[in-house]
């Protein structure tokens, strides 16, 4: 995967997550709520772009963010 767009991705990531006032923790329990086992350390990591997103997580942090797909991936 491209590393400059999975570290774009992630800072958007972590703009939404913190316009909503959501720490990463609240966002992995948030995940974890909606069936998906993903840790606060995780959520770092996604945000600094040091982990990939799965296609089944991408459709919960839309849920979650309550966003459009464009402002998760916009470049």
């Amino acid at each position: 995967m491209n590393k400059e767009l999975e570290k774009i991705t992630g800072e958007n990531i972590k703009a939404l997550r913190e316009k909503r006032n959501l720490t990463q923790e609240q966002m992995a329990a948030k995940f974890q709520v909606n069936g998906c086992d993903i840790t606060r350390s995780a959520v770092a990591k996604i945000e600094v772009g040091q982990r990939h997103l799965y296609p089944d997580e991408i459709i919960i942090l839309k849920k979650i963010l309550n966003v459009e797909y464009d402002e998760i991936f916009n470049v």
